[in-house]
This record gives structure tokens, sequence and C-alpha cells, in this order.
């Protein structure tokens, strides 16, 4: 691809967020258009108002992310450097539903997980306010055209949940109903620390309901509401998401929906046999497109129409995590440099 001097970016997730800074690093004016009202995608950091008028925080997302790629080791050592991320020096481990019992508890620094400060978000949001990279928030782009007489895209915004991208049919069909996995979370608050689990963040072995739980709280720069209570977070498994969907359907979950679904999440959190207090705070969410079931960006991690100047990145082309999804982020900002 010739070396573009203006790149609008679709999307505000770690993807797009990287590929934005990577080219305006290198002087292309890059315009960023997000749907949502900050930027962040599923690294996003959700905020509850309380009646009182304090506000709750969770990472309702990504919970922290690993690094094993050199690129993305680089470009995480400059967040660092800039007070955008920390290692969240923790120790985590396992529960066994069956045994009732925790387990495979992980050495002190054996894997480094990263989280960003205060909030997952803040890397994406530091990304997007870099000089030469301008963000439209609230601005769904749904529908993209390609002008063959200017060799230049026209963006159009529709009120639709998928971008059209019809005009490149090559990329269409390879993006078209890629499967995704559906994921509902817990956001809790306890008053009092939960003394009797022995980690910050495990896994769930023999459970149908929950994959993980994490103590948000836990995380390097994170405000609570007293210096007592603990913010915690609970994944629920893709089959529970997706048995719930079969009985709801795909379209915005209701209250009473997510109330039960709530009540279900604790129950089995609960299951641990531990003393766990009920939270003053206890709310579910949806993702429902939380992580890809497949990856179709091949050895490039991106999919590219050259000869209409479109590249398409995120966790579907690289990988169902944080490091995949700027990975993916990296070559697409490449692919488009010609580098």
């Amino acid at each position: 691809m010739a070396n573009p001097s203006r790149v609008a970016v679709i999307g505000s997730g770690i993807s797009g967020a990287v590929c934005a800074s990577l080219l305006a690093g290198k002087g292309v004016s890059v315009t960023v258009f997000e749907s949502g009202r900050g930027a962040g995608g599923r690294m996003s950091q959700r905020r509850e108002t309380m009646e009182d008028g304090k506000e709750l925080f969770f990472d309702h997302g990504a919970p922290y992310f690993t690094v094993n790629h050199h690129e993305v080791m680089s470009l995480v050592g400059s967040w660092e450097a800039q007070g955008l991320v920390a290692e969240w020096k923790e120790i985590f481990g396992s529960f066994d539903r069956n045994t009732g019992k925790f387990l495979d508890f992980e050495k002190e620094g054996l894997t480094k997980k990263y989280v960003g400060v205060p909030g997952m978000n803040s890397i994406c949001k530091a990304l997007c306010r870099e000089p030469g990279v301008e963000t439209k928030f609230g601005v769904t782009v749904g529908k993209i055209n390609w002008l063959q007489d200017r060799s230049l895209w026209s963006l159009t915004g529709l009120d639709r949940e998928d971008l059209d991208i019809s005009s490149s049919p090559e990329l269409a069909v390879m993006s078209q109903d890629i499967p995704v996995r559906s994921c509902f979370v817990l956001m809790l608050v306890f008053r009092e620390p939960l003394l009797s689990i022995p980690v910050k963040g495990f896994s769930f072995k023999n459970s149908e309901v929950l994959s993980w739980a994490f103590c948000d709280s836990s995380k390097p720069g994170r405000p609570c509401l007293s210096p007592d209570s603990e913010h915690w977070v609970l994944h629920s498994t893709a089959e529970y998401a997706a048995n719930v969907i079969t009985r709801t359907g795909l379209r915005k979950p209701t209250n009473d929906t997510l109330t039960k679904v709530a009540e279900e999440l604790f129950q089995e959190f609960q299951t641990t046999g531990l003393a766990i207090s009920h939270p003053f705070f206890m709310k579910a969410h949806r993702w429902g497109s939380a992580f890809p079931a497949i990856t179709i960006g091949g050895e490039k991690m991106c999919l590219s129409d050259d000869n209409r100047r479109l590249v398409l990145c995120g966790d579907f082309c690289a990988g169902s995590n944080v490091e995949g999804a700027v990975l993916s982020g990296i070559r697409a900002a490449s692919k488009i440099l010609g580098n």
C-alpha cells in the first residue's frame, strides 16, 4: 500500500487504538470513529453510581493480559514507562468444584500479569489522545463505500450493529459470520475483604456456570469505596452464556434476565464453601461477542484489500486475547504504511 496521508480507524478497542497510535507516530492524520462513549472496547472499565453519589469502578471486560511476543513487549514497556500499565503482582490459582479445594497455586512472578492503570481502558484512552489522532465518540459507521474514481473510502453513519464492508467483496466473505463466544460477568462489592479466599484470582474447574473470579480492587491504582471493601468480577462459562441466550435470544437482555443471571452466578461463587458474605452491590452484564471462536488472519495477523486500501484487524485475526489484538493492530499499521 502507498503511504497514506489520512486514515479512518473504525473502533477504539485495543487493536484500533494501537493501529491509530502507530500511524500517527509516522505522520499520518488519523480519525478514530467509536460508537460508544469512550475508548476501550472489551478493555472497558464500568462505572456505576450509587444512590449517595459515590462511584464504583470495575474492569468488566478483559481482567489483565500477558505478553510473550517481542513486538508487544516493546509497546508494553513504553506504556509502563508512561504509567499506563503496571504489573499485577498477585498469586492466582484454581478451584475444583468437585473436591471443593483450591489448587495449582502459581508462584509469584511466574507469569507476569499486566493491567491498565487506573483501569484497563487507560491504555486505549491514552492512545486515542496522542498527537495526530482525532477521536469521534458516539459515532456509528454502518457502511463504507469505495469511490473508485477518487481511490477513497466514503463512510456513512447508520443505525446498525454490524459494519457493511460489501464494497470489498473478498474481505466481506472472509470476515462474515465469524463464530463468537458470549460471556456474562457479575460485578460485586463487599464491605469487608473475603479473607477466606487464598488468592486474588482463580479459575473454576468442573463448573458449568463460572470460569473465572478476580478481585478487581487488588489491582494497582484501583479506587475503592473504602479501605476495607473489595470489588470482585466473575466470568461465566461460554456454555452457560449460550444456554441463557438460547432461552432469551440475542436481543439486549432484560433487567429480569440480568437479575436472574446475577443470582445464579453468585450462587455458584458460594459453592466454594468459604465464608462469602452477601455483597451490597451486585450487577450482571452480558458481552454478546466476548471471544472469537476462530482466528482468520493467518501469518499476516490482519486482513487486507490492497487494491482498495482497506485493512481489518482485531483479536479475530491473531488470537482471542489482548496480546493477539495488540499484535494485529501492529501488523495492520505496518500494512498501511507499506512496511
